[in-house]
């Protein structure tokens, strides 16, 4: 079988989306002409019936993989019982959940939000206000070089694309930014307008980056020597996606506002902002949105936390992250290819001198398995955290056939 003939559909499987009239749908990216109708674990189908292997996830959103039982129950029974009596008031899953993620996270309070850019869009907000409480007015948080925070105009402006530079203007200012792992860097552009540092412990849309573990406790060590605030995104790299709940375990040490999102809904729309105690300055009418922390919203994510921190689940990310690994690893020494980075299921293989990884998403797509190009010299791979050996077997298979 050759790699134009590789069967990922049945034989009763039409043409997918041969009819479909996208004209009403704005363009924000570039999709193929491809309808999905149906979601499982690791595979999604179109609406002609072909099924593809999903190494996107929604990138890293789909923690359980697609329409997890767990979320579907919960939303169903919740659903029936209260969805949302607004912010103004209590609701018995927003505390329960608020109280959970605060314990798991060791931060004392949490809002919770409705997208990773939301939340980071609050942490900047909490920050300039413990700022102008504590910090006589400072406002400037450094950032990092070709990280990645969200996509409204403050965060674009906060984010370290180059692609972005001319984008939007004016862009917001305050946002200085300075080499990932570059200590002295850091020290450098810290003056008396400095209220924080914030980045991501690996930056994942530049094409899995990680901050290394002595550039984060020297982050730590240097911005409580300054007595400014540090502001970790984990958006991306929390709720066990780097085989540990969040990212800054692997470093030990522990920020003082953190944003989470993307997986801790594992596919339902939700994010959170949390902070420790002392760093929690707002005051009524300083944050809010019509449905943060709504009921529905906040049964799904104890769920999915609960479903995270279950004997053995941290161990089996990290068993298949080893898998997935050393897969990559055997095709880079097979195809010539470079270094696969990341930590746990959010991993890169870098493409060495080949600059071709837009053609290896589109022939992967034409062989059943979806993949994502952050750059243009590398892959990443984001699986359900439940994916089998089987499927990460199946992935490298195709890969294969694809680089070659």
């Amino acid at each position: 079988m050759t790699i134009d003939t590789l069967e990922t559909k049945s034989p009763e499987s039409k043409p997918a989306a041969e009819a479909a009239d996208f004209s009403a749908v704005m363009e924000i990216t570039n999709r193929p002409p491809i309808i999905f109708s149906r979601g499982e674990g690791s595979w999604l189908w179109d609406t002609g019936g072909r099924r593809y292997l999903d190494f996107i996830q929604g990138w890293a959103v789909n923690c359980l993989g697609h329409c997890p039982p767990v979320v579907a129950r919960v939303l169903a029974e919740q659903s029936a019982q209260l969805i949302n009596c607004s912010p103004a008031f209590y609701s018995a899953p927003m505390v329960d959940y608020s109280a959970a993620l605060a314990r798991a996270s060791g931060l004392q309070r949490c809002f919770l939000a409705n997208s990773g850019a939301e939340a980071n869009e609050g942490a900047v907000k909490l920050a300039r206000k413990w700022g102008a409480m504590h910090r006589g007015g400072a406002y400037e948080i450094i950032t990092i070089e070709h990280g990645f925070h969200g996509r409204t105009l403050a965060m674009m402006s906060a984010s370290g694309k180059t692609e972005w530079d001319a984008l939007f203007e004016p862009k917001v200012q305050g946002f200085p930014r300075v080499p990932l792992n570059d200590l002295d860097a850091a020290a450098a552009a810290i003056t008396d307008k400095t209220v924080a540092i914030m980045l991501e412990p690996i930056q994942g849309e530049s094409g899995v980056w990680p901050a290394t573990d002595t550039y984060l406790q020297g982050l730590r060590a240097l911005t409580e020597s300054h007595g400014i605030l540090l502001i970790l995104d984990e958006v991306q790299t929390g709720m066990a996606r780097t085989g540990a709940m969040f990212g800054f375990e692997h470093s030990g040490i522990r920020a003082d506002i953190m944003t989470l999102g993307k997986g801790i809904g594992a596919g339902a729309p939700m994010a959170a902002l949390l902070a420790r105690e002392a760093v929690s300055c707002f005051e009524p009418g300083d944050q809010g949105g019509t449905f943060n922390g709504n009921a529905l919203m906040a049964a799904v994510g104890l769920a999915v936390l609960e479903a995270l921190s279950a004997p053995g689940f941290l161990d089996r990310v990290n068993a298949a992250s080893r898998h997935l690994r050393q897969g990559l690893e055997a095709l880079s020494k097979t195809h010539g290819l470079g270094a696969v980075r990341g930590k746990g299921l959010l991993l890169a293989l870098d493409l060495g001198t080949r600059t071709d990884a837009a053609k290896i998403v589109e022939r992967g797509l034409a062989n059943g398995l979806l993949l994502n190009g952050p750059r243009a010299d590398s892959l990443r791979f984001m699986p359900a955290l439940n994916v089998s050996d089987a499927e990460i077997d199946e992935m490298l298979a195709i890969l294969d056939k694809v680089l070659a």
